[in-house]
């Protein structure tokens, strides 16, 4: 496989197909009906491999958004994140934001069909990534589109016996292709409120959220999430369209982005809230018992 190869998948059932650039940090760039595009293409693919500035659907591993400083502690050891080091990247405020995997090449495929791609990536054989996190794991991520629906289903294997916190995401940039951001219908289920400081970083406090239908309109968001019931649906509309994104297992937390500057938002499933990893808030993979998480996005 050359070098940032795309791969693109092909829907038996209907004109969807979806790509993915596995030596690009295994990154969906593409989510389309023909000419329709469903993913935001922000900054597009070379500003990811470069710089980390994300688009389509990238991974945020090992941890989704932002933490609250640049250590962590776990059973008794403290890792501290370096910035520009590993993989670490920092926010406008210095925190370390999105994990290390962006545009990150050690992804593997293992199997390939018309409609299903499977990669993985070994934590045990990379330095580089145990040093900001030293859990060896396997990582593997499986994308199967059918029926106008793409499922991403990723599984965290521990290959020793210590255990693998579990605080990564997806950050879906959705889009409705020739429909105005303003004319939009945001649909989200009824879950608990995490508000944040003005770093984007939960505060402890916490509210209900009923779920309801309201237009987007000029409404920014960058909020997070917990208690999301298993099978919850969340879904953006406008004109004769559609995303539904739906948290089908083994994500209990999200993130609503919608920014003033482009015409997307995201719908991110994650498998803990916002700085869980420092704050102590999630679950393990451990030895002999892979954990798996399953979210799909389906175009009407």
């Amino acid at each position: 496989m050359s070098e940032f190869e795309a791969v693109t998948l092909t829907d038996p059932s209907s004109s969807m197909t979806a790509t993915y650039v596995p030596l690009a940090g295994m990154v969906a760039t593409s989510l389309s009906d023909g000419e329709n595009e469903f993913l935001g293409q922000r900054r597009g693919l070379d500003a990811y491999i470069t710089a980390g500035k994300t688009m389509g659907i990238p991974i945020l591993y090992p941890w989704a958004n932002r933490l609250s400083a640049s250590k962590y502690e776990i059973n008794g050891a403290v890792v501290t994140l370096t910035p520009g080091t590993g993989g670490v990247r920092a926010d406008e405020n210095g925190a370390p934001i999105h994990g290390v995997l962006a545009a990150y090449p050690g992804w593997l495929v293992t199997e390939r069909s018309d409609n299903s791609l499977t990669a993985v990536l070994d934590y045990a054989g990379a330095p580089r990534l145990l040093a900001s996190f030293p859990f060896p794991h396997i990582l593997s991520q499986r994308a199967t589109l059918a029926d106008r629906t793409l499922t991403v289903e990723t599984t965290v294997t521990p290959t020793t016996v210590a255990s693998v916190p579990l605080c990564f995401g997806y950050h879906p940039y959705l889009t409705i292709p020739g429909v105005p951001r303003t004319d939009w219908l945001l649909e989200t289920p009824t879950m608990r409120h995490l508000p944040v400081n003005d770093r984007g970083i939960p505060t402890g406090a916490h509210g209900e959220w009923i779920g309801s239908a309201e237009p987007l309109k000029s409404r920014e968001y960058d909020d997070g999430f917990d208690q999301v019931p298993e099978g919850s649906v969340f879904a953006v509309s406008g004109g004769d369209r559609r995303i539904d994104v739906t948290f089908l297992e083994g994500y209990p937390a999200a993130q609503l982005f919608a920014p003033g500057n482009d015409d997307v938002i995201g719908i991110e499933p994650m498998a803990a809230p916002t700085n869980s990893l420092r704050r102590g808030h999630y679950r393990f993979a451990v030895a002999g018992r892979p954990e798996k998480a399953v979210f799909s996005i389906k175009v009407t």
